[in-house]
């Protein structure tokens, strides 16, 4: 497969699991870099950080996303867990001969950045969890979550009515989604979807958010409806910025708050202007910031 400038993505790369399943990523940067693996939203794809990579490379940051199962090159992988997912990003590591890495979360992707750092304490030189839904265990937080779009999910009775309510609310290939977003985006979200160039990435990465349908986003929100049961915030030791937008219409400020408080030495990063994908752009500097901590 040909390998672009060092800037460039290396496109549509996997890797076969022990298990017989397929993961996707794609990886933004040069080998001499530091690594940084990216757990992407709900929904999402390993070409999340596209719009990034040059910023990345011009800070010493290699980013690998990884797609989730049921996402991209992801084969789906019905009743994962949160936990579940960190032996996945492990196994994209080793085949990439990556020791160390730091983690970067974004909304959804946010509790697997945490639990990687949980989990594989020795492998994790930080985490940012950016726009991050908290612990859905904390009432306020969950309460602010769409109905339609999360609650519906949450409640439903079995996965089937869960995929079926997340189709509803999404559409099949999201053009649902693509329709009413802009109804509920901040100023500075809208003046990001008016530059060409991250729509251009955006526009690119969509087909992968729904490559399996909403079967991803389904089990993302199955996985994260009990909360963070299956791996323990409180044993982080990396440090960890909780970076979010002030006026994030998606995943309330308050998610942050919450967050920066149950995990141990966390570093709040608020920025009252941005939006839940305007904040993203503040992610290379809180990576560069983090890794001098």
């Amino acid at each position: 497969m040909p390998v672009n400038d060092k800037r460039e993505r290396v496109e549509d790369q996997t890797i076969r699991l022990a298990s017989g399943r397929t993961v996707g990523f794609a990886d933004y940067g040069s080998a001499d870099a530091t690594a940084v693996l990216w757990c992407h939203g709900g929904p999402g794809s390993r070409l999340e950080p596209a719009y990034l990579r040059r910023a990345a490379g011009q800070a010493g940051l290699r980013i690998i996303g990884v797609d989730r199962p049921g996402y991209g090159l992801s084969a789906p992988h019905p009743g994962r867990t949160i936990a579940g997912w960190v032996p996945e990003a492990l196994a994209v590591a080793d085949h990439l001969g990556i020791g160390q890495f730091a983690a970067v979360g974004v909304s959804t992707g946010g509790a697997y950045a945490l639990a990687l750092a949980a989990l594989a304490p020795e492998r994790v030189l930080g985490v940012i969890a950016c726009c991050s839904m908290t612990d859905a265990r904390w009432p306020p937080g969950r309460a602010t979550m769409s109905r339609p779009h999360v609650h519906a999910v949450w409640e439903a009775p079995d996965r089937a009515a869960a995929l079926a309510a997340a189709t509803d609310a999404h559409g099949e290939d999201g053009s649902k989604l693509h329709r009413d977003i802009p109804g509920v985006l901040a100023p500075s979200d809208l003046a990001l979807f008016g530059d060409p160039g991250w729509m251009r990435e955006g526009t690119a990465g969509f087909p992968a958010m729904f490559a399996h349908g909403l079967q991803g986003y389904t089990d993302d929100r199955l996985a994260d409806g009990p909360g963070w049961v299956t791996f323990d915030v409180t044993s982080i030791q990396c440090p960890v910025t909780v970076l979010h937008g002030g006026s994030d219409r998606m995943v309330d400020v308050i998610h942050a708050h919450h967050s920066a408080e149950i995990v141990p030495g966390a570093k709040l990063l608020v920025f009252d202007d941005l939006g839940h994908f305007s904040i993203v752009t503040e992610v290379v500097p809180a990576i560069c910031d983090l890794l001098q901590r």
